[in-house]
């Protein structure tokens, strides 16, 4: 097993040479780089303000920019429990951003979905031939990644990936209902 700590996007998109697939399954992931475009958000303005751009959300924009320019295909899922927290809500508001850097983002209502067809853990699998475990701390904030090769991990993560992909609506069609 292989750790990555906090800051090491770059490496672990840097693995991929094909695709790398994100699975998120929290309804909820505020960090503190999140809480002034959640405020404007909240009050009804861009979330993004040009002019206090927040410097994480940039790095991510350029890992993506540089990996998609190689030719990696990034595919996120979001499972997301209806109705969607403020949270996801938010998430859904900005996602728009993430596409126009190179991410292909599709929403998966939790209650669509059988127990078996989905883990617990957040990961990303990188070119069916890596799966790199999402680590949290105990305040819940990101701390890295686990990863590992065992054939048996990547095998199962595999299946979920083309499961929930498949089923999975595309975010330009994905409207979060009444909440």
């Amino acid at each position: 097993m292989l750790y990555l700590p906090v800051g090491s996007g770059a490496t672990l998109l840097g693995m991929a040479e094909r695709r790398a697939f994100h699975l998120e399954v929290e309804d909820d992931h505020s960090v503190s780089n999140e809480d002034e475009p959640m405020r404007r958000w909240r009050a009804g303005l861009p979330p993004l303000d040009p002019d206090n751009y927040p410097p994480d959300w940039k790095r991510w924009e350029d890992l993506t920019d540089a990996a998609t320019a190689r030719g990696v295909a990034l595919q996120r899922v979001r499972v997301v429990s209806e109705p969607l927290t403020e949270y996801i809500r938010f998430l859904h508001a900005v996602t728009d951003r993430n596409q126009a850097h190179g991410e292909e983002i599709r929403w998966m209502p939790r209650h669509n979905l059988d127990t078996a067809e989905v883990t617990v853990d957040e990961w990303w699998l990188l070119d069916d031939a890596a799966l790199a475990w999402t680590l949290f701390d105990q305040q819940g904030d990101f701390a890295g990644f686990a990863v590992t090769r065992d054939p048996f991990d990547v095998a199962r993560a595999m299946t979920v990936r083309d499961t929930l992909w498949a089923r999975a609506i595309p975010h330009a069609d994905y409207i979060p209902g009444p909440q």
